[in-house]
């Protein structure tokens, strides 16, 4: 193979093969009478590592660290590693186009918000409560689509399954206890409505929930995304229903 031939093999330009030769990072290759180089299988083998290593994030002086460490190793067990991470590349782009198939589904069934990609457990979680009646004119349920989609963009990935999955055992009786916090906007704080509603969240909240912080009013940050778009009824009986299910899976685990 010629320069341009090896260079369109594996993906990178000629000028990128001619600067790793000028670093040390690819031999030069044998050449022939009239100068031109010629490259075989092992060189392209070690120049696609090259490629991937950078592709990586690997700095120049690194990959000749690591290639140092691979001095003497048979073309097999390196075509094997190059396979390896080929095969991992293929897995995670599977993954990324099912996540990108399921959210597509959802935006052509027009259940996701324009702009706001989400998660596949949010994404879930959203086509449920589509489903049920009511939700659809409840102010507090709107909302709570954006507090939700927030979290799903700024909870670590571990917590974020674990919160969805909880809602989604929250969702099948959320249209009642949206009904109630709706009827709460212009309510006073010490309305008995707020322990009614706070009642009924309680009841609907599993005791896992209680897992996560209750943040404090006024603590900034994320609280105040929380509970800022609240009315104050709302907000207390919300608390009201937090701190229930806290106590209770305190309860439970002493």
């Amino acid at each position: 193979m010629r320069i341009g031939e090896i260079a369109a093999l594996v993906g990178v330009t000629p000028r990128a093969v001619r600067h790793y030769h000028h670093l040390g990072l690819l031999p030069e290759p044998a050449r022939r009478a009239n100068g031109y180089r010629v490259y075989g299988v092992r060189d392209a083998v070690l120049l696609a590592r090259i490629r991937r290593l950078t592709e990586l994030g690997l700095g120049l002086d690194e990959v000749r660290d690591v290639l140092a460490d691979e001095a003497g190793r048979e073309l097999v067990e390196v075509l094997e590693e190059l396979d390896a991470d080929l095969a991992r590349q293929e897995a995670v782009l599977r993954g990324r186009r099912e996540r990108l198939a399921g959210l597509l589904g959802e935006a052509r069934a027009g259940r996701l918000a324009d702009g706001a990609p989400v998660s596949p457990e949010l994404a879930g979680l959203l086509a449920g409560l589509d489903g049920m009646e009511g939700l659809a004119d409840s102010p507090t349920a709107a909302k709570d689509r954006e507090v939700l989609t927030l979290l799903d963009a700024v909870v670590p990935d571990g917590e974020r399954a674990r919160l969805m999955g909880l809602m989604h055992e929250v969702a099948e009786g959320a249209g009642h206890v949206y009904g109630l916090l709706d009827a709460l906007v212009d309510a006073a704080p010490d309305d008995p409505r707020v322990e009614d509603a706070a009642r009924a969240l309680a009841r609907l909240l599993p005791p896992g929930l209680g897992g996560f912080a209750l943040p404090e009013a006024g603590s900034g940050g994320l609280a105040d995304v929380l509970f800022g778009e609240l009315a104050p009824a709302q907000e207390a009986a919300v608390r009201r229903a937090m701190e229930r299910t806290r106590e209770g899976a305190g309860d439970a685990e002493g």
